[in-house]
């Protein structure tokens, strides 16, 4: 078709996302019975109770359009953060506001900055409108704020400081942030991306983008229920911005964009803050328990502000991972980070933890050390 030679080129250079392995492909595949995925950073103890109730409460309802505004989602959301439902935008994920920041504010002859090793989906979006991505190096494993100053320009537009760092699972310190923030030129925005926000240690001296609403109206903050909140297969993200950022995304925004069960479901996780706290102590006692297991195997794991954890297996990651695959383990090889040695896993229950533990043993045993 001659239609396909009119593609740009930089639609053309885009790399789907690297998904995970479906379970049930797993089964068919490998032939192996009752697969656990650690591999996505769900939440392992699933949705919270009243969110599964209010969506089902929803489902009579699935002839009629969702409340295209959201109205009673952004009050819930404002509630919990003290901001008013006109600074909050709602997204099929935070994914999709992502994507509304770049169809906004980046183009041809424009730059958006975020840094490597950081979430895949910064950069794929600002290819897709055309605009430049100018990527700074993680510094002793975190934003190299100085670095990324430098890196400004005229025309950046966008600066993406995911908080906690997808896959590192270390957070930037405050008052680094602060000044950070102070030098930067006034033609740009700051988007703290807090995916894994609930997850951050109490206590942790790290800025919390909403706390900046009323400081400094270029930070927009983006938050999910994909994590913490156990709702990843209703897809539902929100934005916390200046109202003027606010008009310029909800110009942008597919109407209904975000579906009645999704919107009912999101209250009800935010109300029940039990399953919640349940969640963070289920995260904390088990990731220092796999923590501790993998030294002892002679593997390295990252400390994490996060929900997973990332390994050095100081052997070839892929192999680590089809070997895992075998057992009925899913994790994830970070070879598209530029880990070739390294792994990722979600902190599962306490049951998925020690299966993964079994099954990684017997694996390490079969492969050699890199250059051992």
């Amino acid at each position: 078709m001659e239609i396909l030679n009119d593609v740009p080129d930089y639609i053309r250079d885009l790399v789907p996302y690297p998904p995970g392995k479906p379970m049930e492909e797993l089964e068919r595949q490998y032939g192996v019975k009752n697969p656990i995925k650690l591999a996505s950073n769900e939440n392992s103890l699933g949705p919270s109770p009243e969110a599964v109730e209010r969506c089902r409460k929803s489902l009579d309802r699935l002839n009629r359009y969702p409340d295209g505004s959201g109205y009673y989602l952004k009050e819930s959301i404002s509630r919990r953060f003290g901001a008013a439902q006109e600074n909050i935008v709602l997204g099929n994920g935070s994914n999709e506001l992502i994507d509304f920041l770049c169809r906004v504010f980046v183009r041809r002859g424009r730059n958006a900055i975020s840094s490597r090793p950081s979430f895949l989906v910064y950069n794929k979006m600002v290819q897709i409108t055309g605009g430049e991505n100018i990527i700074v190096p993680l510094r002793d494993s975190t934003h190299d704020l100085e670095a990324i100053s430098r890196a400004v320009n005229p025309e950046t537009r966008l600066i993406f400081l995911d908080n906690p760092n997808n896959p590192m699972g270390t957070v930037i310190n405050r008052s680094e942030f602060d000044g950070f923030l102070n030098d930067l030129p006034g033609h740009l925005l700051v988007v703290l991306d807090e995916a894994y926000g609930e997850f951050v240690r109490p206590g942790t001296e790290t800025p919390k983008g909403a706390e900046y609403l009323e400081k400094d109206p270029r930070v927009v903050t983006l938050r999910t229920f994909s994590k913490s909140y156990g709702l990843a297969g209703l897809r539902v993200g929100y934005g916390i911005m200046d109202s003027r950022i606010a008009q310029l995304l909800e110009r942008v925004r597919q109407p209904f964009n975000v579906n009645l069960p999704a919107q009912e479901a999101a209250r009800g996780a935010l109300k029940d803050e039990a399953h919640l706290e349940k969640t963070l102590e289920n995260n904390r006692r088990e990731m220092k328990r796999l923590a501790l297991e993998l030294k002892a195997m002679g593997c390295r794991p990252f400390e994490s502000h996060t929900n997973f954890m990332l390994v050095d297996t100081f052997r070839d990651a892929g192999e680590v991972y089809e070997a895992m695959l075998r057992k009925g383990v899913i994790i994830r090889a970070m070879a598209a980070y530029g880990f070739p040695s390294y792994i990722r896993i979600t902190i599962g229950t306490p049951e998925e933890n020690q299966r993964f533990l079994s099954a990684f043993s017997q694996v390490l045993e079969k492969i050699p050390v890199k250059g051992g």
